[in-house]
């Protein structure tokens, strides 16, 4: 359970240094994030399409 904790605010330390020292690359990853979401859920509305069909 700890070892969960400090992984956790170390991400949160490494994304928040990330932002503040480069705000455009923080930004592109933002944005390739979301895009691989957006793509995640495509795939799976056309997966239960096919099985629909």
């Amino acid at each position: 359970m700890e070892a969960k904790k400090i992984a956790l605010y170390i991400v949160v330390v490494f994304v928040l240094y990330t932002i503040i020292t480069s705000p455009e690359k923080a930004a592109d990853l933002v944005g390739i994030g979301f895009e691989g979401i957006s793509d995640a859920a495509q795939g799976v509305g056309q997966f239960m399409t096919e099985l629909v069909n």
